[in-house]
């Protein structure tokens, strides 16, 4: 009867060893077909002055932040950065001058850089601004503003 116990003990500590230790999961948080993209500017704009940008989702829907509700997400707006990677992914995304949060499910906004080469790229967030790894986002854009 010992034996049985401890392979059964053995089994559940092995079996949530994961979740205790905190591990990420590999599986992905947003559907498979789920794709973030910028319907405006293009790749390459060249604007005078402020900066119409609009957001295109396909695969999942828009939620507000707060709103837990399963395959949707609120946009992230990247200004002259990179994605976030590896740890950062788990963890809120902060609000800056370089992370524009949209938690109210808006899906467009305009943009007042300053002129010169920027670079744009959108990041999609659950509930509570987390990315989640693997993170579904844009392709990097390349603006420049007059």
């Amino acid at each position: 009867m010992r034996k049985i116990l401890a392979s059964v003990f053995a089994a559940a500590l092995f079996g949530l060893s994961p979740g205790i230790l905190g591990a990420a999961s590999a599986e992905s948080h947003w559907p498979a077909s789920a794709r973030v993209y910028f319907i405006e500017p293009a790749n390459g704009a060249v604007v005078n002055g402020k900066v119409a940008v609009k957001f295109g989702l396909s695969g999942m829907g828009v939620a507000p932040a707060g709103v837990d509700k399963p395959n949707t997400a609120h946009h992230h707006l990247l200004i002259d950065m990179g994605a976030p990677t590896g740890a950062a992914l788990n963890q809120p995304l902060p609000s800056n001058a370089h992370i524009k949060h949209f938690g109210g499910g808006q899906t467009e906004t305009v943009l007042d850089l300053p002129p010169g080469k920027h670079s744009l790229q959108l990041i999609m967030g659950d509930a509570f601004h987390i990315p989640h790894d693997p993170p579904l986002e844009s392709e990097k854009i390349e603006i420049e503003v007059k």
